[in-house]
């Protein structure tokens, strides 16, 4: 049947999470691992989020009623939305009904959110790897440009549990590169580290951070994207940038009472286990606190653990086309937004 690929109106929103929980729950059910009843607030919140920030990049495949034109109407059945930060490519969502699947939908909604790959025709056809020129320079948000042009970057965050979509991405150049660790408990306070003396924990909201942040974040994750920080303290996220006494800048983090963790990108990683033990002293989760570690942050690792924390599921995989990120000194703040 005819499926029509355009831009999502904003009353899909709620479709498309739908979709999204209909595909997680089908491969999880078969590893074992249901989903609970859907909460879909916070994927909705994200998914305005991205329509927002990054219009022409989010689509929904729609099967269109019968005698329905095809600018709306009709059964989400698949979308995609990636976002564009400086330099890198962030594909965010992918995901179609499981009665959907094998017929092709994923990968046309990938082509089309994919920048420019100047690719020839059959290489294009035969999943062959992006050009140089992959993700290009001119596509920077006007929030803030960044100080140098560097070479475009494509990634996204998989379940190692889907080896069909990870080899989609692959062929691509969207390579596995790290894993990441989802960490879930509740920590015993004892058992945090505390902050040096002299490091100093500043509330965002006392002061404006904004150029503070983007500078932490070109060191740290290689781009800045300052509507993702107004985004995370807008859902309820609590932020502290660190200062060492003298006013050097040290990084920054957020927690959140919801148990929501993260993101933490620190200048110097000897900090790491300081900065995360003071973030869940200061802030005290309604529940339980959950994290996403990537495997090269051992401090990280090791202070959670340490605290109370358990590895839960299976890991995801962070996937690019090179190098862009210290992820040693970061922890993201989900899988759909870095």
């Amino acid at each position: 049947m005819t499926v029509a690929y355009r831009p999502p109106l904003p009353s899909e929103l709620t479709e498309c999470a739908l979709v999204w929980y209909t595909a997680v729950d089908d491969y999880m059910a078969r590893l074992g691992r249901p989903l609970p009843s859907p909460y879909l607030d916070p994927l909705l919140t994200l998914l305005a989020h991205l329509l927002k920030t990054d219009p022409q990049r989010f689509l929904v495949a729609v099967r269109p009623a019968r005698g329905a034109s095809l600018d709306g109407g009709g059964q989400v059945v698949g979308f995609a939305i990636a976002a564009q930060r400086e330099h890198v490519w962030f594909l965010s969502q992918l995901y179609v009904l499981p009665s959907d699947q094998g017929k092709g939908i994923g990968r046309a909604l990938l082509t089309q959110v994919l920048p420019s790959l100047d690719l020839p025709a059959d290489e294009e056809a035969a999943g062959g790897a992006p050009a140089e020129s992959a993700a290009p320079i001119d596509a920077v948000p006007s929030e803030s440009a960044p100080p140098t042009q560097r070479p475009g970057v494509l990634a996204t965050c998989t379940d190692s549990a889907q080896p069909i979509s990870n080899g989609l991405y692959a062929r691509l150049g969207v390579v596995p590169r790290l894993p990441v660790f989802n960490l879930v408990g509740t920590p015993n306070p004892s058992a945090l580290a505390r902050l040096p003396a002299g490091v100093e924990a500043t509330p965002f909201g006392s002061s404006d951070p904004t150029s503070a942040i983007d500078s932490v974040d070109r060191a740290v994750i290689g781009y800045a994207h300052a509507t993702d920080h107004a985004y995370l303290r807008a859902t309820g996220r609590t932020g502290f940038i660190y200062r060492a006494g003298n006013g050097e800048l040290l990084g920054y983090g957020y927690s959140s009472e919801a148990g929501r963790f993260g993101p933490v990108a620190l200048l110097d990683e000897t900090l790491t286990a300081p900065v995360v033990g003071h973030l869940m002293s200061v802030i005290r989760p309604r529940g339980a606190t959950t994290a996403w570690v990537p495997g090269t942050n051992d401090r990280a690792m090791v202070a959670l653990l340490r605290a109370g924390l358990r590895i839960e599921g299976f890991p995801a995989l962070i996937c690019w086309t090179r190098p862009f990120g210290a992820f040693d000194r970061y922890l993201p703040a989900s899988l759909a937004l870095l």
